[in-house]
């Protein structure tokens, strides 16, 4: 006997009804059109995919109307979708595993970065004879902000080297100019931070870097595997309530992460803000080349990429109960399957 419509509606549930009925789910219209993302520093090259996605009027392409509203750092973004202000987070993937602690589900359904692209680096003015990570001890360490996926990567950095995150100061000193200022001002002795900020101090000499996961290789060796970074993410609930606006992010997305990588730094330079830039131009396309590798190439994340995640928050979270983490429910492939379906090439 033929199974009804309204049968598979009542199996599959709302969560699994793209995966039982994918050509039901992507002929609906969308569930809402109007929709905030919030991010931490969206001039950063960690989150280029969105910009683009935004300025080449790719989330207007799929029916959606998307402001962004942009904060000092992840852990501040964060806190808007979860507070009801913002609808997703583009934000580091690891935070969907530090939320699921709490005992809040969120998901990962596209992905921007397959590595950190963050980078550690010492200060020359007030750490030049910095010889290993044990200088680092009764330092101040400027982040984008406390609680973000820079924190993260300095007190891992910190950690392996045997050296407690509280035998340093962790300061937020944001994304832009404010954390080249801290740099070159003093106020800080190190920075874990991305480019273009990062490309810049060294342009300047100010800075050597000890920790860099700009490259694969790099965060293969630093983290033990591939360690997904920025993505969009948002609440199970969310997903669960609008599959077919969810799609229509990581359509966007990953057209925006296909267009990245067939894009030259000239025309992406050209695109973007000039804010973004830090009054160079040829800096910014230098650190453009310098991140490429970290880019997602597909939007997807890499099958070893969660653990990875989850393996880093256990060494240095006090506390963390890594077995009390579903790891299969903060992240899916199966919308960025589906937009690289209908979008296979740039």
């Amino acid at each position: 006997m033929p199974v009804s419509r309204r049968e598979l509606l009542k199996a599959a549930g709302a969560a699994g009804l793209m995966g039982v009925l994918p050509g039901i789910a992507r002929s609906q219209s969308l569930e809402k059109t109007s929709l905030t993302i919030a991010v931490g520093g969206q001039a950063l090259i960690y989150y280029l995919p969105l910009s683009v996605a935004h300025l080449k009027g790719y989330f207007k392409d799929e029916g959606l109307d998307v402001t962004i509203a942009d904060f000092a750092g992840g852990s501040k973004a964060l806190q808007a979708v979860v507070g009801g202000s913002a609808d997703v987070v583009s934000g580091a993937f690891e935070h969907t595993i530090n939320l699921q602690a709490k005992g809040q589900y969120y998901r990962a359904f596209a992905q921007q970065g397959r590595a950190p692209m963050i980078v550690l680096a010492v200060s020359k003015q007030t750490l030049g004879n910095y010889q290993s990570p044990a200088d680092l001890k009764g330092r101040k360490i400027g982040v984008t902000a406390p609680g973000s996926s820079t924190n993260m990567m300095a007190s891992f950095f910190l950690a392996q080297h045997g050296i407690k995150p509280t035998e340093a100061s962790f300061i937020g000193v944001g994304a832009g100019a404010g954390a080249v200022t801290a740099m070159r001002s003093g106020q800080i002795d190190a920075m874990s931070n991305l480019d273009p900020v990062i490309s810049t101090l060294l342009k300047e000499d100010a800075v050597q870097i000890i920790a860099d996961t700009r490259t694969l290789k790099d965060t293969v060796q630093i983290f033990g595997g591939n360690m997904p970074s920025g993505c969009l993410y948002t609440s199970q609930a969310f997903i669960d309530a609008h599959p077919n606006t969810t799609q229509a992010l990581a359509n966007a997305m990953v057209r925006a992460d296909k267009w990245i990588q067939s894009a030259g730094p000239d025309e992406i330079a050209a695109l973007v803000p000039k804010t973004y830039l830090l009054g160079d131009p040829e800096l910014y396309k230098l650190a453009l080349r310098g991140n490429l590798e970290a880019l997602s190439p597909d939007g997807m994340v890499p099958e070893d990429g969660p653990q990875t995640a989850l393996n880093a928050l256990a060494e240095f979270v006090p506390r963390f109960d890594k077995s009390a983490i579903d790891i299969s429910r903060v992240w899916t492939n199966d919308f960025v399957a589906r937009a690289n379906q209908k979008y296979p090439h740039a």
